[in-house]
């Protein structure tokens, strides 16, 4: 609508006028701006009158002159439009009755006694037109050109013949289900496409509820796993997904396969002195600080990780595939361990003492620089001696600390990386967004637009 169009034009438009202005500057400015032939301005500057004081004749007056001006404006661009484009002076239609019933708390807006006519007339062609649009539509197969087109209609007149009827029939036949099935998965952990699938499954429930999505709706996998062994949900091939897939009464598929599992990792060490803060009292009380070097040695493994996965969405009609795609994850995942155990307060310690920082600023350098390509460039000694304390003397991993990794957490304190698996299954558990934007693009598209009648039919 225009009035959402022009929303951000008319927020950036600097009001250069005091926030202390009273109603009778503004208004006189608005008198000013309306003079001027800026209506929009003289219409802004009078609401934000009435705005500090409601009941200010002058400034409603001002108010209903602005509004006034703009509306015959409007009316003009309307009349201007109806000659070529009746559609597209309809559509103003609608703009300017928004604009007006926004209006209606500052001005009554006069519209002179043609109008009502005229709108009415520019109203029932649109609905008209789109309502027969929509009967095309759903006559040629196509239920969700139906329901844009009997939904616009309604925009217009809203108890256009039977309109609502055929547009709520219409939205029946356009939903959309889809299913996503466990992926087969070339990996030592058989249950990693199951695990994904329902991640992507569960990530695609809240991405395309409406109204992100119109007509698209994501199939729980309960159905699935209900009829299947663990074995067979383990390797779905492409016919048993189309199969499953009519079985849950979905209009489509998602059906894909996990690649090898690849990953690599690194062994780093930083051994060193750093030092600790210790503070001291002399016999007259008096508190004095010096450093203390302490020998640590910290160790940082790191693992890469990179799989990739193929999907496809399958329309379970015509087996065709209507999208596909090849996507690669990779993520890392860094472990820090030490055996020191801190003493007092951990926020006590630091790389390098001020004196040495001084005195020394290369070695500060230095040691900083290891710091960082062992132990990543987020890492501190405080927080690596601080997670050395509460871990306590066991430090293996656990599949309970997967979620800090799955969160981007800098560094986990143990002395065990997570299996290649576990984080594979964490990056591709965030993947789903291609997916997500392939079923968007698709939400709009009718099947018979699709080409999905055609075995070979793919979008990539």
């Amino acid at each position: 609508m225009m009035l959402r169009r022009l929303a951000p034009f008319l927020l950036a438009i600097p009001i250069l006028i005091n926030s202390c202005s009273g109603p009778s500057k503004l208004t006189e400015k608005s008198e000013q701006k309306l003079a001027g032939g800026d209506a929009w301005r003289a219409w802004q500057l009078a609401t934000r009158a009435l705005d500090k004081e409601p009941g200010n004749p002058r400034s409603r007056a001002a108010a209903t002159a602005a509004g006034t001006a703009i509306a015959q404006e409007w009316q003009r661009r309307i009349h201007s439009l109806a000659e070529t484009d009746s559609l597209k002076a309809a559509a103003q239609v609608l703009d300017l009755t928004e604009f007006r019933e926004n209006a209606s708390r500052y001005a009554t807006i006069p519209m002179g006694a043609e109008w009502p006519a005229e709108e009415r007339t520019l109203r029932q062609m649109a609905a008209r037109t789109h309502f027969q649009r929509g009967r095309e539509a759903a006559d040629s197969g196509r239920p969700k050109r139906a329901y844009s087109e009997f939904t616009e209609a309604e925009l217009y007149v809203s108890d256009y013949r039977d309109v609502a009827k055929r547009a709520d029939k219409a939205l029946g036949q356009a939903l959309t289900s889809v299913a996503v099935v466990p992926f087969r998965a070339r990996s030592a952990e058989p249950s990693l496409g199951i695990q994904v699938a329902q991640a992507w499954r569960d990530n695609l429930v809240q991405g395309l509820a409406p109204p992100a999505a119109r007509f698209t709706r994501i199939l729980g996998g309960d159905a699935i796993e209900r009829t299947m062994t663990l074995s067979e949900l383990e390797d779905v091939t492409r016919e048993e997904a189309v199969r499953l897939g009519n079985e849950m009464g979905a209009n489509r598929v998602v059906w894909g396969s996990i690649g090898a599992v690849k990953s690599s990792t690194r062994l780093n060490l930083f051994k060193d002195t750093v030092c600790r803060r210790v503070m001291a009292r002399d016999a007259d009380g008096h508190e004095s600080a010096h450093w203390v070097d302490v020998p640590i040695e910290v160790v940082a493994r790191v693992r890469d990780v990179t799989v990739g996965v193929d999907y496809e969405v399958i329309a379970i009609r015509s087996g065709a595939t209507i999208a596909r795609r090849h996507v690669d994850r990779s993520t890392s995942a860094r472990v820090v361990w030490t055996s020191y155990q801190p003493e007092g307060d951990p926020a006590s310690y630091s790389l390098v003492s001020e004196t040495v920082r001084s005195a020394d600023p290369n070695r500060a350098r230095d040691v900083e620089t290891r710091w960082k390509s062992v132990c990543g460039d987020a890492t501190t000694l405080v927080q690596v001696l601080e997670a050395r304390r509460s871990a306590g003397s066991s430090g293996h991993y656990v599949r309970e600390a997967l979620p800090r990794f799955v969160a981007g957490a800098a560094f986990v304190f143990l002395e065990d990386l997570p299996p290649a698996e576990d984080l594979a299954l964490t990056t591709l558990s965030r993947g789903s967004a291609p997916l997500q934007d392939d079923l968007l693009r698709l939400d709009d598209i009718d099947d018979v637009d699709l080409y999905a009648d055609k075995p070979d039919a793919t979008s990539r």
